[in-house]
This record gives structure tokens, sequence and C-alpha cells, in this order.
């Protein structure tokens, strides 16, 4: 079975309290479960994580990546300056997904720049969970 990797960053460990009117009230375990439902369906397995710590993102995705369909991330804030974050992902050499529950191009000026991106194949962005739906059946279907 294929696998994929669906990472989260900083604070999105909190959703469902924080800031419910960008974020909804759906929490990590709810997003886990929408995950893990939709790539059962898909015929793939998943190793999903979250972390507020870049260094810990990171070993993950080297310690979990060699050998999957790909990558899903939402950065979260690293996307704005984590150039590490970005180098991981470039090395791993794998079909990456990057995915925000917000739409970061509607919000503050900064947050609409993603140096993450750029090692990514696309980036679904302010379609809340489905984002991260969509990524799963793009993995699935394309290498």
């Amino acid at each position: 079975m294929k696998r994929v990797v669906v990472v989260n960053g900083p604070n999105l460990n909190l959703l469902g309290k924080r800031e419910p009117n960008i974020y909804g009230t759906r929490t990590l375990e709810d997003l886990r479960q929408v995950i893990e439902e939709r790539a059962s369906r898909l015929g793939l397995d998943v190793a999903f994580f979250q972390s507020n710590d870049e260094g810990e993102m990171i070993d993950f995705l080297q310690r979990e990546g060699p050998g999957s369909a790909g990558i899903i991330i939402n950065p979260a804030a690293f996307a704005h300056y984590s150039l590490a974050l970005y180098d991981c992902l470039q090395a791993l050499a794998l079909p990456v997904v990057e995915v925000h529950i917000s739409n970061i191009h509607a919000r503050e000026e900064w947050r609409s720049r993603s140096v993450t991106a750029r090692a990514a194949r696309g980036v679904i962005t302010g379609l809340g969970f489905a984002g991260y739906e969509f990524a799963l059946e793009f993995l699935a279907t394309h290498q």
C-alpha cells in the first residue's frame, strides 16, 4: 500500500479553538479522521504528524518521507520563512503538495509569501480540510 506523509506545523494543534472564524471549529483530531478516511478509500496509508517545532518537522520528514508516495504539508507560519524546511522538502525529491486551511492571499500581506511552496508540485489554499483531501487524491493518482 502506498503511504503518504501528512505534516502540520505550528499552532495547528489549536484547531477548533484558535480563530474559529478563520480556521473553523473542527479539531486536529477531526482533520486526522478526515484524512485517514479519504486515504483509506484511495488505498493509501498515512503517516500523520503535527509539531510546533521546525526541527521536529524536519526530522519526521527525513525519517518518514523516503519510500513514500508523497508529502502533504501545512507548514503554517514556517511557510513564510523556513529555508530549512524548504531545503528538506527539496532534498527528499518527492511530490509535495502544500496546503493551507485559510486563504493566505486574502489575509495579511506577509502571509501571501511562501518560501516552502517553491518545493511543492502545487499549493492548495483556502479550502479548509477539503484541501487535504484534494492533495490526497492528487498523490494517489500522480507520480
